[in-house]
């Protein structure tokens, strides 16, 4: 049966049979949104809308384009519309320099600021298979410095690379979906790979981490929750590059060398006067592990960050510590990570500093 058939079937079938047509779309449109808008709930947002403008306009749908395309073309439009509407999103390393470890932490800045870390159990490879145009591998469009790279990018730029590049459309297909011609679309992209090559790593963690087996991933992520949970400063810092950082958005807060975040853990998170727990786990299709700190108030460990590591070879390159309680809700710890003893949290109450 024909895209075109098929919505007329779910015309005829009201909400119910149009929710059946839509639902295999779901997951590839999050995180196409995630890309545009560098957030995981203006995704959700923008996902919402773009299935209600849809489902409005679902009579009209003729089958000229695949219902696939269809989709991807009012969630693009919605997302330029959402970036019209409010400031870019970065991680703090692109927000400012580096502070001095010695110094307080500067107060959180505005939540809608920050880049949100994407939640692994909510990605699959296999939803939205790119096209043969595309140029990145959709797990590697997810890592932080992949979207971070993009929100440096003028919103249409953003969704032509995403369109062209991550997804594979034809340069046809994104002119049709922008409203714009195919000598445009070639142009922007252009000036889009300027900007984001230079801004990307050399190697993606994708690359990395297919470098290194699973045994050696699973050694490097439970070394880290290992120091991390003894407060062992040392042992951390041994895993790190000469010039790691350690970020902890939302506070601007950021530093840079072994010496420094060394003196930030030690005198902060790893002072002692803490008690942590942390599980393994993926987040933007990167190692990550979920962090919990024991509340004496009510005698349980409640969720306090999840770190997202960026690897350079076997070392730790950079440390994103999401402190917002969005960041802990939305990763599920790895399964053979899971602890009988955890206790249910109240991300209510969680804590958003050390």
């Amino acid at each position: 049966m024909t895209d075109a058939k098929h919505s007329g079937t779910a015309v005829a079938g009201g909400q119910e049979a149009y929710a059946d047509l839509v639902e295999p779309h779901r997951g590839a449109l999050h995180a196409h949104c995630y890309r545009m808008l560098g957030s995981v709930h203006d995704a959700e947002d923008a996902v919402q809308e773009t299935l209600v403008r849809a489902w409005r306009s679902l009579p009209s749908f003729e089958g000229r384009s695949s219902l696939r395309s269809w989709l991807y073309t009012i969630a693009t439009n919605v997302c330029l519309r959402v970036i019209e509407r409010r400031p870019g999103r970065v991680l703090p390393i692109d927000y400012g320099p580096p502070a001095d470890p010695h110094r307080p932490l500067n107060p959180p800045a505005a939540e809608s600021t920050w880049i949100e870390p994407h939640p692994d159990e909510r990605f699959d490879p296999g939803d939205g298979l790119a096209g043969p145009e595309a140029r990145y591998e959709q797990r590697e469009s997810v890592e932080l410095a992949f979207i971070a790279a993009l929100q440096h990018l003028p919103a249409r730029q953003r969704a032509v690379l995403i369109l062209r590049d991550v997804l594979g459309f034809s340069g046809a297909e994104v002119a049709a979906a922008l409203q714009t011609t195919p000598a445009s679309v070639y142009a922007a992209l252009q000036r889009a790979h300027e900007t984001v090559d230079h801004r990307l790593p050399d190697r993606s963690q994708q690359a990395t981490l297919r470098s290194l087996d699973d045994a050696r991933l699973r050694q490097i992520v439970s070394r880290y929750v290992d120091a991390w949970e003894r407060h062992d400063v040392a042992a951390i810092v041994a895993m790190l590059t000469d010039s790691a950082a350690i970020a902890m958005p939302p506070t601007p807060t950021w530093y840079r060398g072994s010496a420094a975040i060394a003196a930030f853990l030690a005198a902060r998170p790893l002072s002692g006067g803490l008690t942590w727990r942390l599980t393994p786990t993926r987040a933007s299709g990167q190692l990550a592990a979920r962090a919990d700190l024991w509340d004496p108030a009510t005698g349980t460990f409640r969720p306090h960050h999840t770190a997202v590591l960026t690897l350079r070879g076997e070392l730790i390159n950079e440390i994103n510590t999401f402190l917002e309680p969005w960041a802990l809700s939305s990763h599920a710890p790895v399964s053979d990570a899971c602890r009988p003893d955890r206790q249910p949290a109240d991300l209510r109450r969680a804590g958003t500093s050390y």
